[in-house]
């Protein structure tokens, strides 16, 4: 079993459900996941987790993102993107300065309203579904942060939007939002995803030569490592007797403060397990563990 990241560069199009059923299928792994959904619409970095490393999602599920917008406005629709029916029209657009200074009302800690039509669960029930039969959806705002908003591209009826923000941000959202401040409408025309945490698009490779190597062979030797998802945390090097005790459960004896997450190594050096640290008891915890 081969275990580790795949970054790919996503197409329009496929969900992010569907290349993760194109990397099932071609790499023969029946443990495969995400780190972060993009739309179909939607092209750029998607990463995926192989084997043991779908372990380690969530944890780069929290990580801020970074995007390129292509923004319409003068059109708002249901979906806030390309997508929906058009619910608004304004023949008159804004000019670049009038956008640029909307744009700082956006940036910082902002609490932001999901679009209906997403897959937020309300009693139960996924909202777009709700959105699909004509039912309204109202729902609550919630904060994120968008830490860097500029215009870099201003073509009207079209303005691209270099965006880096939190998890959980819905950039469709941000455009609808600024259409309504600006009072013209606007709605999501374009999108394309350029990081996920430490993450960049220009190392991921387009999903047709992921699929190309799987048929091909040899596709492992890309593959990176799974303790790449999180290299901002301690290494910490397991003696036998304390891979044992971690692969029991057991707690080990704390080697470093400041530190709330541990990279555990085995004696052969392999990412073994992720260790959470408990500094009021002087030990490190196993979260989980990744190896056998």
């Amino acid at each position: 079993m081969t275990s580790g990241l795949l970054l790919i560069d996503k197409p329009a199009g496929p969900t992010s459900h569907d290349v993760v059923a194109a990397v099932r299928r071609g790499a023969r792994e029946k443990q495969v996941g995400h780190a972060g959904t993009l739309d179909p619409l939607a092209t750029g970095l998607l990463v995926v987790c192989l084997g043991a490393a779908t372990r380690l999602s969530e944890y780069l599920l929290g990580e801020d993102k970074g995007y390129l917008a292509r923004v319409r406005f003068g059109q708002a629709t249901t979906t806030y993107d390309a997508a929906g029916e058009v619910t608004r029209s304004s023949a008159r657009l804004p000019e670049r300065a009038e956008v640029e200074a909307a744009l700082a009302a956006f940036r910082g800690p902002v609490q932001q309203r999901p679009p209906a039509f997403s897959a937020i669960k309300r009693g139960g029930r996924r909202a777009y579904d709700l959105a699909r039969r004509g039912e309204a959806v109202d729902l609550a705002p919630r904060p994120v942060t968008i830490h860097a908003l500029t215009l870099t591209d201003w073509a009207p009826p079209e303005g691209v939007l270099e965006v880096r923000c939190s998890a959980g941000t819905y950039i469709r959202s941000l455009a609808h939002d600024l259409g309504q401040a600006l009072g013209c409408g606007a709605h999501l025309a374009g999108l394309r995803r350029t990081q996920s945490g430490h993450f960049e698009v220009s190392a991921a490779r387009p999903l047709a030569d992921w699929q190309a190597a799987f048929a091909a062979g040899g596709w492992q030797a890309e593959v990176w490592p799974m303790d790449a998802a999180v290299p901002g945390w301690l290494a910490v090097p397991l003696t036998a007797g304390d891979a044992r005790r971690v692969q029991n459960g057991q707690a080990i004896p704390l080697t470093a403060a400041g530190h709330a997450f541990g990279r555990a190594y085995n004696a052969a050096g392999e990412f073994f397990a992720v260790l959470r640290a408990d500094p009021a008891a002087g030990v490190w915890r196993p979260e989980k563990v990744l190896r056998v």
